[in-house]
């Protein structure tokens, strides 16, 4: 994850290999189960990673679930970046002044960038990134770091400046969205050009193919700016099943994936994966939810949602689907970290208040059934989850049980993951939902839960409104002060935990898996990623040869 531009992603399935995850020092480390000497770093090899979910759109400006950013943050690059530490670091820029003020950032641009396609880098096509996010006619979600601009401006070709009216706490870091190529798309309908399929951007790795469905190849860029790629290939390949990819990964289909709990504590657990592969397991900077349509008159009673919530077991959702490899979740933060406030409303699992709660709200089983009734409507929904994702499968199961006991029947429906986002989601058909956000290093929020994101296509999906909610979250972002910043996300998180729009579920553990021929991965705060250009395979190991 490069920014708070990109902070909040539609998670459809476990993370790949911690590239948008993080840890702690204590969260644990690799299970290292091959000896084996480092060897020479050498050029060459191909990595081929497992996804359930196919890309929807490589513009990054136009995407908003995990697998299309996890292309895009190969092929892309903003001006600024997190380093291993989560510390702020020059990407595309390679340095930068701020203002006393704080309300002036001026770039200095690496001069050596070269697109992909071999035309020059320089400021216009910042600043056309910058106006073409903003412009009403572009249908992004990730529009409001960039309307809190006063005024952007070229200085020449590698000084971008721009102006602030106010200060704005994620000022700096929402630069590290990823810059496109003005030259390529001056002019064109961002919707219908054919950079989305086809992309070209700065960073250290060229689209080669895209086969719907299948798979998305990307070749090394031997001119990157930080350097050669060690590893010449990467192909991503979509498997939409967990044990179907799991099977893959034991035949040697694949180099990577993110594990299922169960695939982590059991299945891995025998000589054959000892030999081969290496595993990982740090806490993830995501959390899953259940989500709720807070225009479906169902929700629309704050009770009712708590009463949803007291209704469903999360310790047993840990202990038996995650098989305690994460930590419950009480609102949009990681626990650690400093936004998080452990001292928010708690709704353990209480079957006997939920019924209470939904009594208050004028719901009763008036017929005998079984089913909880309302002026004759009975409380029934659908919970949408995505295809291949086994856990939240499971989860949903549990949830199913755990309120059809207090007399709410659910029906679950599951989507294959393109259609889940585009049909589903984004144009808010859906009930209720099981989904995961990944959390972002800086704590604005107002992507996701401000009410003036509730637009099609944007991220606050659930229809939240709260005027103090509002108002906080503009505070938030104005304040550099980080007591005062956590003054305000305390109260968020406070308010959230009351009126329970979403019922958070869990903060999972990430549990990667890279075939051990793969050297030169070092677990850091961000995750095992952060240095993936870095990762080589020796010579006399390397098995794939990439064309070009």
């Amino acid at each position: 994850m490069k920014s708070s531009f990109l902070s909040f992603l539609l998670i459809g399935l476990f993370i790949l290999a911690g590239g948008l995850a993080g840890c702690s020092p204590t969260d644990g480390k690799p299970q290292k189960t091959r000896q084996q000497s480092s060897g020479t770093p050498a050029y060459g090899d191909i990595i081929v990673d497992g996804s359930i979910g196919d890309a929807s759109n490589l513009i990054p400006l136009l995407s908003s679930d995990s697998t299309s950013h996890d292309i895009a943050g190969l092929i892309y690059n903003g001006l600024v970046k997190y380093d291993k530490n989560l510390n702020i670091i020059g990407d595309l820029a390679e340095s930068w002044d701020i203002s006393p003020d704080g309300l002036v950032i001026t770039f200095h641009l690496r001069s050596n960038i070269r697109w992909h396609d071999g035309h020059p880098f320089n400021a216009e096509d910042v600043l056309f990134t910058y106006q073409l996010t903003i412009d009403p006619k572009t249908p992004t979600a990730y529009a409001g770091d960039f309307l809190k601009v006063k005024k952007a401006e070229v200085l020449d070709a590698h000084t971008f400046r721009v102006s602030y009216d106010k200060p704005f706490a994620p000022a700096l870091m929402s630069w590290g969205s990823a810059i496109l190529p003005k030259h390529l798309l001056a002019g064109q309908d961002i919707t219908k050009t054919p950079l989305a399929r086809k992309p070209i951007g700065t960073g250290p790795y060229k689209f080669k193919e895209w086969v719907t469905g299948q798979k998305i190849v990307l070749v090394s860029n031997p001119d990157y700016f930080e350097g050669r790629p060690y590893i010449d290939g990467y192909i991503m390949r979509i498997i939409p099943d967990m044990a179907t990819m799991f099977l893959e990964l034991r035949a040697g289909g694949i180099d990577r994936m993110g594990l299922t709990p169960l695939q982590y504590t059991r299945q891995t657990e025998n000589p054959l994966f000892h030999r081969e592969y290496n595993k990982f397991r740090y806490l993830s900077f995501t959390y899953t939810f259940v989500g709720y349509n807070l225009k479906n008159p169902l929700f629309a009673d704050r009770r009712v949602r708590q009463a949803l919530t007291l209704a469903i077991d999360k310790e047993e959702i840990i202990q038996g689907v995650l098989l305690g490899l994460g930590q419950p979740s009480t609102g949009p933060f990681k626990p650690g970290t400093w936004a998080y406030n452990p001292k928010v409303m708690l709704f353990p699992h209480d079957p006997a208040k939920a019924r209470a709660l939904l009594a208050e709200a004028g719901w009763r089983d008036s017929n005998g059934d079984g089913i909880l009734d309302r002026n004759g409507q009975p409380f029934a929904f659908e919970l949408l989850v995505n295809q291949g994702n086994e856990v939240r499968s499971k989860c949903a199961e549990i949830i199913q049980r755990r309120l059809a006991e207090i007399g709410i029947s659910v029906k679950i429906r599951v989507v294959e993951w393109a259609a889940f986002v585009n049909d589903f989601i984004n144009k808010r058909r859906f009930d209720a939902t099981i989904l995961g956000w990944s959390i972002p290093l800086d704590p604005d929020l107002y992507d996701v839960w401000h009410s003036s994101k509730t637009g099609p296509q944007e991220l606050n999906f659930t229809s939240f409104k709260n005027e103090e909610v509002d108002r906080l979250l503009e505070k938030g972002r104005g304040a550099f002060d980080l007591k005062e910043r956590k003054r305000y996300y305390d109260r968020i998180q406070e308010i959230l935990a009351e009126e329970q729009p979403y019922t958070f579920l869990y903060v999972p553990d990430s549990l990667p898996i890279v075939q051990a021929r793969f050297r030169g991965i070092e677990l850091a705060p961000l995750g095992i990623s952060h240095n993936f250009i870095k990762w080589y395979v020796p010579r006399g190991e390397q098995r794939l040869v990439m064309t070009r």
